[in-house]
């Protein structure tokens, strides 16, 4: 519609724009497309090309280390299956280089996030400790450490990831299958509070002793006894904290892998 594009930057500006405006929810926040984490942000272009995605991406680039971290869930899903190998092969030249987790720079983040986007006596499934980010940034933390040296961690799937994790021995068996039921129960109470809310972004787990709360613990099946919901969330927060172990011993275990290389 309206004036043909002039430009080839211009096309794929107007093509993101308009698979945008073609989704529409009920509710919002309900598959609503997050493009925020694109090179410079808000500030910069909907469409990029692929010199400018490697140059924001590089290690001398601009990009922060959490966007660069993000890269471990690109995954290309419409294009010319050359362009989308090459795409995945920059990835893995800017992602996993060899070069140990840095996990200063996500521990920064993460105080960062809880500062500004989790209320004070709440508890937010996603952000708070223990939560869905934590378990993802331990998972992403690993794979971007031993990536370089085992290929097939560069998974985009979280699950896979973990089994693989296992299989290399960077994860005890014990430890990797409680990450996954916890990894499993934050996935499902989120998507419980999702439906509890009518908004994708709103995360934070209502108040014990309210009746949002009482719905919620229905919604995932504990009829009667929200207490036991209570009883594992608590639980499976502590755990996933507990498993940042494993990233805080990765940055050495890093350094000794790429020196045998």
């Amino acid at each position: 519609h309206g004036s043909q594009p002039t430009t080839n930057h211009e096309f794929f500006h107007r093509l993101v724009e308009g698979t945008r405006a073609l989704i529409r929810a009920k509710r919002d926040g309900i598959f609503e497309i997050d493009l925020r984490l694109r090179p410079y942000g808000k500030a910069g272009s909907l469409a990029v090309s692929l010199e400018a995605f490697e140059n924001y991406f590089a290690p001398e680039g601009p990009a922060w280390p959490y966007e660069r971290q993000a890269l471990v869930k690109l995954r290309p899903i419409a294009g010319p299956e050359p362009f989308c190998r090459k795409l995945v092969e920059v990835r893995d030249r800017l992602v996993y280089t060899g070069e140990p987790f840095d996990v200063a720079a996500m521990k920064a983040i993460r105080e960062k996030q809880l500062r500004q986007l989790v209320t004070p006596g709440t508890i937010n499934a996603k952000l708070s400790p223990g939560g869905l980010v934590d378990c993802e940034y331990l998972v992403q933390g690993l794979q971007i450490t031993y990536g370089n040296r085992f290929p097939k961690l560069r998974t985009t799937n979280t699950r896979e990831a973990l089994r693989l994790l296992e299989e290399y021995k960077i994860l005890t068996r014990a430890d990797r299958l409680r990450l996954r039921d916890c990894y499993r129960f934050l996935r499902t109470m989120i998507d419980a509070l999702r439906m509890v809310r009518g908004d994708a972004r709103e995360l934070t787990v209502p108040q014990y002793d309210s009746e949002e709360f009482e719905f919620l613990a229905r919604r995932l099946g504990y009829h009667g006894k929200s207490h036991l919901l209570v009883r594992e969330l608590e639980q499976v927060m502590q755990d996933v904290q507990e498993m940042g172990k494993y990233l805080d011993g990765a940055a050495e275990t890093g350094k000794s892998a790429g020196s045998r290389k």
